[in-house]
């Protein structure tokens, strides 16, 4: 699988938007970042007297402090003295838990509960940290009322690990644990029998659905290792960084990869689906699996940025946005990276592919989380800017949809008519004749290659297709007898013979011309064979759920990542703007 120099990517295995609390959430959460800010600057202690007396009482100097720091937002006093309460109180939870954990070592964690609580969703939760993951799940279902089996731990962006202590994973005092809930629910539902088992049973076949996912994942990977021979000379996966160079994988790194693709892909489904409590863990299994690869792999394909962008917006569809620490350093490391990949002002990318307007879509969604997040930090400034480059991107990529009507008209998909309409700057013309050249004409008839590229002197599809061309197909899920013949056909082209295969279903088109040998049939089973291989039939069935499973979720596309309506991007640029327009409002008026 080569890369085209990087500009995408490793060809991986092969609201209705959730409001975000409206105005006032994101009101409070710019006026927390902005107090924060002056109380640092004027080097406020706020658990000293005189805010904070011998009783941990709040001080009567507080009132100035929120008179001041008013004055100075130009907002109200009385939610000024409010937030500055919240931080106070924080602030003295926080000394009390780090006075605690010297004295008996009982670590404090911060519980961040899911959207659908909307009272106290920060909590805080005492532990020791030689427990186990299990045993911290169990006391965080126990005290928030969750059901134990229904929930998953994110601590550090990694998932909890049931098995393992606290201590082994990296988990400390004053660490952030946000809930994921696998179950969907009101508070009412419990009311109702049927509909509990029903959502019981829901969340039951989400934690099948996350275990398969691993499973497939996994036998994948082992594939990938067990059919190299030699690792130098038949390498499964051909980089090429920017400068067209091949990228060396080594061994040791080839699983890693394989699975953090795996991952991702799987995670960008679930995304798809709007189902961010199962796509988060993916993405974030993905980021682990791509951290054990070079730093090279990482710096030069663009597979890696687009996963640091679907991460912090899983984390923001979740509502969990300040969760997430390091949110400015990975949309940060996605921007490098795609300079890296695209070139300066997307220069190479247009000498590449002759247009970048596809892959602006990442940059809209890129400059629209950098808006957000500096939003929540309270800097204004910076997030008008932002902001308003993600809505001049949403200008220019915007697509008229009487003109992918008109595409859907000649027979072309709605994915491929975004994707043809933003590479040729929305001319429908150009847009058809552009999809039309990148289709294969293979799959509309199979016969035309062979018309348009049979030559008797150069036919040499007799001629015995190399074990590591057949390994490859192989790993890929294809029966070996199958891919055998395909690589016969396409004269060992991998790619052809993988695409044609992936397209039928796993066999042949009945009109593609085979040569005699080309057997499309596995031998005959004997008795005495059949009796030996019953045992593993059951776990071969299993793994073949497993896998295709997983192979169900891998776009038919190669450019799936970069097709996007646009509809959630559009309502939350308005929303943000006008979060910003409205502060800039009242500061005019005051």
């Amino acid at each position: 699988m080569k890369t085209n120099g990087g500009c995408r990517r490793i060809r991986a295995l092969c609201w209705s938007r959730r409001a975000w609390r409206g105005a006032g959430m994101a009101q409070k959460k710019y006026l927390q970042a902005k107090l924060t800010q002056f109380l640092r600057e004027d080097r406020i202690q706020l658990w000293k007297p005189p805010y904070t007396d011998e009783n941990k009482k709040v001080g009567l100097a507080l009132k100035d402090l929120a008179k001041k720091y008013s004055d100075k937002l130009e907002c109200c006093e009385n939610e000024v003295e409010k937030i500055i309460e919240e931080i106070r109180c924080k602030a003295i939870e926080r000394g009390t838990g780090n006075e605690n954990y010297r004295t008996t070592g009982i670590a404090t964690i911060e519980v961040f509960l899911p959207p659908r609580l909307k009272k106290d969703r920060k909590n805080l939760l005492e532990t020791r940290l030689h427990i186990t993951g299990r045993e911290l799940r169990s006391k965080i279902a126990e005290t928030f009322g969750f059901q134990e089996n229904y929930i998953k731990i994110v601590i550090n962006k990694k998932q909890l690990q049931l098995g393992k202590t606290l201590e082994e994973q990296g988990v400390a005092h004053n660490v952030k644990a946000m809930v994921l809930e696998l179950k969907q629910s009101e508070e009412d539902v419990r009311k109702n029998f049927q509909l509990e088992e029903e959502e019981q049973n829901e969340a039951e076949l989400k934690e099948k659905q996350i275990q398969r996912t691993k499973r497939g994942l996994e036998i994948l990977a082992k594939r990938a290792a067990e059919t190299v021979v030699d690792p130098d000379m038949t390498p499964y996966l051909d980089i090429a960084n920017q400068t067209g160079r091949s990228i060396r994988i080594p061994p040791s790194e080839r699983k890693a990869l394989m699975l953090a693709m795996g991952y991702h892909e799987k995670g960008r489904a679930f995304l798809k689906r709007k189902e961010y409590g199962i796509a988060l863990p993916c993405l974030l299994d993905a980021d682990t699996y791509f951290c054990e690869c070079c730093r090279e792999l990482l710096d030069t394909v663009d597979n890696y940025a687009v996963l640091q962008l679907d991460i912090v917006w899983c984390y923001f569809c979740l509502e969990q946005l300040e969760c997430l620490d390091d949110a400015e350093k990975k949309l940060n490391l996605a921007q490098k990276c795609f300079k890296n990949c695209y070139g300066e002002n997307h220069q190479r990318l247009v000498h590449i592919k002759g247009n970048c307007g596809k892959e602006k879509v990442l940059f809209l969604r890129l400059y629209l989380l950098q808006g957000i997040r500096n939003y929540h930090s309270g800097n204004d400034v910076e997030a008008c800017e932002y902001l308003n480059k993600a809505r001049q991107l949403f200008k220019e990529l915007y697509i008229d949809p009487s003109k992918v009507d008109n595409l859907l008209q000649l027979g072309f998909t709605a994915q491929e008519a975004r994707l043809g309409l933003r590479a040729c700057d929305g001319n429908v013309d150009h847009a058809a004749t552009h999809i039309t050249n990148r289709r294969e004409i293979l799959f509309s008839n199979p016969q035309m290659w062979w018309l348009n590229d049979s030559n008797p002197e150069t036919d040499n599809r007799q001629e015995s297709p190399s074990q590591e061309n057949i390994d490859q197909l192989v790993y890929m899920g294809f029966d070996a007898l199958v891919a055998e013949a395909a690589l016969r056909v396409f004269r060992g082209n991998v790619q052809l013979a993988a695409q044609t295969l992936a397209h039928n279903g796993g066999s042949l088109p009945l009109e593609l011309p085979l040569s005699p040998e080309a057997s499309l049939s596995p031998p005959a089973t004997s008795p005495s064979d059949s009796a030996g291989t019953s045992s593993a039939s059951a776990d071969e069935d299993m793994e073949t759920e497993a896998v295709n499973e997983i192979l169900e979720d891998i776009p038919e596309h190669e450019e799936d990542y970069l097709d996007s309506t646009l509809e959630d991007e559009e309502i939350i640029i308005a929303e943000y703007l006008s979060y910003v327009e409205n502060r800039k409002s009242a500061t005019k008026k005051n």
